[in-house]
């Protein structure tokens, strides 16, 4: 006799499935972000490949899984790493630029749309970091923009790899759904 699937058991599945792709993108940012990065100078800027699976995860699974993979990944990679006083700019930051990536281009295939989030992700990553050192942080404005730099490259970087690198991984990924 074969066994009929309720509704219920449908969601949960799918519930199921939500939560591990979410996983798995926190885990490949936190990773990304800690074992890929170059620090510049002793007081904390560094370069990182994180806002690849960030960018990745935002196109691919939208906003929700963008966003956990940026606050909670990036998050916990400061608290992790003696950047504690980094970490709710990051959560905030981070998980803003995971929104903002998802709202914008997930499940649209535009390549102007992927090029605009990431933009977006760009301004709201150097204006998250430089209002947070200048002024919670009280580093004042000229030492705040010290960061910038190494902020644009992080995402332009990412942004390159991820827009040669997303349609093929979309596409992998949906024949394997299937």
């Amino acid at each position: 006799m074969e066994k009929v699937i309720d509704t219920k058991q449908i969601k949960t599945i799918s519930k199921t499935k939500q939560i591990a792709v979410d996983a798995m993108f926190v885990a490949l940012t936190l990773v990304f972000t800690a074992v890929v990065n170059i620090q510049l100078g002793g007081d904390g800027t560094l370069i990182h490949l994180g806002n690849i699976p960030l960018f990745l995860a935002a196109m691919i699974y939208g906003k929700r899984t963008g966003t956990l993979a940026g606050a909670i990944g990036m998050g916990m990679f400061d608290l992790l790493s003696g950047y504690a006083v980094w970490a709710p700019c990051t959560i905030i930051t981070c998980g803003l630029m995971g929104f903002v990536v998802g709202a914008i281009c997930h499940n649209r295939k535009s390549f102007f749309l992927k090029f605009t989030a990431i933009f977006a992700a760009l301004l709201i990553k150097i204006v998250g970091y430089y209002i947070y050192e200048a002024y919670v942080l009280g580093s004042g404005n000229i030492v705040a923009l010290k960061s910038v730099p190494a902020n644009i490259t992080q995402v332009v970087v990412a942004g390159v790899v991820v827009l040669i690198i997303e349609t093929p991984i979309e596409r992998g990924l949906r024949f394997f759904e299937k």
